[in-house]
């Protein structure tokens, strides 16, 4: 197994202030997901980083106040010619020793998706629900994210066990789009997710794993996209869902299987009473 650490400066974009939480400024997931996947073209290139696997998202990258760039370290772990694991690592050195910490992991295996693009198009159904939240008020309330990061557009469309919404992309520039796309209709699918599951517990369900995510073609900024997210299982402390983005043409342009949602602010921050408990099939309203 062949390990090697590269350290990288981060530019910090006026827009990641705009991605907030319990009043602090947090690298994106989807931003680091990003980051790794170039890493690895860049090291490996017959590695297709299309295809993720394995994904844990371990502890936040804060972002510090008027820091210009962010030192992080990527670790690349090669194992034999087909999958590559890599980590966003940030570096703390102390009086006697220096501690790394681990952010983001992810595994790209070499070869094509073993997803069904049939069983996934089974996905998306019609926009009944029982219930729809406008996008103002998801970001007013539910997802408290400054204006770049408030990708859903519209309505949301909530039931028992789906939510259905459209994502509007930014104009924004970004380093290599056509590698896995834009990164701001992913982390707006997600929102969804987290609104659909703030009916469900008593927290803020927030993104910290999953088990794969194929790009098919990779989404572009100032595009419009339509996504679907499925619950899958629920347990006390978590929710998992599977999610998919697809573009006005119904093709799908990625998914994720096994999106695990949990609380990570110890119980400190909860949803508002009025997203509580999901309506009735003939209970339903626009809030």
């Amino acid at each position: 197994m062949a390990t090697k650490r590269i350290a990288i400066q981060v530019p910090v974009h006026p827009w990641y202030r705009d991605h907030c939480f319990d009043h602090r400024v947090i690298f994106p997931a989807v931003e680091a997901m990003q980051l790794l996947a170039l890493t690895v073209q860049t090291a490996y290139p017959a590695v297709d980083v299309r295809f993720m696997h394995q994904s844990r998202f371990n502890k936040f990258l804060e972002i510090p106040p008027n820091s210009v760039t962010l030192d992080v370290v990527v670790e690349l772990e090669q194992e034999g010619n087909e999958q590559v694991c890599a980590s966003l690592l940030s570096k703390k050195t102390l009086k006697t020793m220096t501690r790394m910490t681990s952010h983001c992991e992810l595994s790209f295996i070499a070869g094509s998706s073993q997803t069904s693009l049939d069983v996934t198009m089974e996905m998306i159904c019609s926009t009944d629900s029982s219930r729809e939240v406008a996008a103002e008020r998801v970001y007013r309330e539910l997802v408290p994210f400054g204006p770049a990061y408030r990708t859903l557009y519209g309505q949301l469309f909530l039931d028992t066990t789906s939510a259905q919404g459209t994502l509007q992309a930014p104009d924004l520039p970004h380093v290599s789009p056509d590698l896995i796309g834009s990164p701001f209709p992913l982390d707006g699918a997600m929102h969804a997710a987290c609104v659909h599951g703030q009916q469900l517990v008593d927290f803020i369900p927030f993104p910290v794993g999953f088990a794969t995510r194929n790009i098919y073609a990779p989404t572009l900024a100032g595009e419009r996209y339509l996504t679907q997210v499925h619950l899958q299982s629920q347990t006390a402390d978590e929710l998992v869902y599977d999610l998919l983005i697809v573009d006005q043409k119904k093709q799908i342009r990625e998914t994720i299987t096994g999106l695990r949602m949990r609380d990570v602010s110890g119980g400190r921050v909860r949803p508002p009473a009025w997203i509580q408990g999901v309506p009735g099939k003939n209970n339903g309203g626009t809030e």
